[in-house]
């Protein structure tokens, strides 16, 4: 147990330092923007679309997890994504604290000193108990849902697997199906539950969501088509990938373990590689 243990936190901190971190880091900023973006929502005037804030930035969290399954697999995307959930449930954490001192807001000044703008602020930052865990629990399925269903369809493509082609038919199917499961799921916990929405409700929204969010991702599929080729062109994360490589090949030790207990202790040769990758390739997002 102890052994798995030190393997899987050697597994996880090689992702980590394998990962570009520009892309990492818009990633995780997009995913607590979503959340607190989807406190407004839009006025359309169409009875039948309903739509958030963060459909403004939503479309970068899927692109994110898109190319980062397409170079490192659904599993070390679903990892990161999970890392990125709990930041963004720290960071709630900070706002609702902050929105518990007493205080004024710099809006207060720039509204006649209404006294309500600063209970609307603290309402809007602190974020309701439900809505977060709805937005959490939607997130998270939804990102199982489009990492596994962007790698699934990507095994279908036998001929150019790394063509443009290819990566458009994986990411766009999956990001559909991934976002139609995180506006549902999000439309039934919260909507349905505390806001009376009926079940074709919470359908339409998720549909009409679904392609609004779709469309973005098309409109971006390009940008998330060159990352990917110049992470492979350069190697990005080769070490984290090659290690992957060596499980699935089950090159295990007479212990049963697929690296030496020394080398994860110490992690040198790994850390040296990836370090001088990440220094030569460091203008690639």
């Amino acid at each position: 147990m102890k052994q798995k243990i030190k393997q899987f936190f050697y597994e996880f901190t090689l992702l980590l330092r394998s990962v570009p971190p520009l892309t990492f880091a818009v990633f995780i900023l997009a995913v607590f923007a979503m959340n607190l973006l989807a406190n407004k929502s839009l006025n359309l005037n169409l009875e039948w679309l309903a739509l958030d804030c963060g459909i403004i930035v939503s479309w970068a969290v899927f692109l994110c997890m898109d190319v980062l399954t397409k170079r490192f697999g659904p599993q070390a995307a679903t990892t990161l994504s999970l890392v990125a959930v709990g930041i963004n449930l720290i960071s709630c954490l900070i706002l609702y604290l902050a929105s518990l001192i007493p205080g004024t807001w710099g809006a207060f000044y720039d509204f006649g000193e209404i006294p309500e703008i600063n209970s609307a602020l603290d309402g809007t930052f602190g974020g309701t108990w439900y809505v977060v865990i709805g937005s959490t629990a939607a997130f998270v399925v939804s990102a199982i849902i489009n990492n596994f269903s962007n790698w699934g369809i990507g095994k279908i493509f036998r001929k150019n697997p790394n063509g443009f082609g290819a990566y458009a038919c994986r990411t766009y199917l999956s990001t559909a199906v991934g976002q139609f499961a995180d506006n549902l799921l999000f439309a039934l916990i919260v909507s349905h539950v505390f806001f009376g929405w009926t079940f074709l409700q919470c359908f339409t929204c998720a549909a009409t969501g679904m392609v609004a969010e779709l469309l973005c991702e098309i409109i971006f599929s390009p940008l998330g088509y060159k990352i990917c080729s110049n992470w492979e062109k350069n190697g990005m994360g080769k070490a984290y990938l090659d290690y992957i490589s060596s499980k699935s090949n089950n090159c295990l030790n007479p212990n049963g373990v697929t690296k030496p207990s020394a080398e994860i202790g110490s992690n040198t040769d790994g850390a040296a590689q990836e370090t001088a990758q990440v220094g030569e390739h460091g203008e690639n997002l």
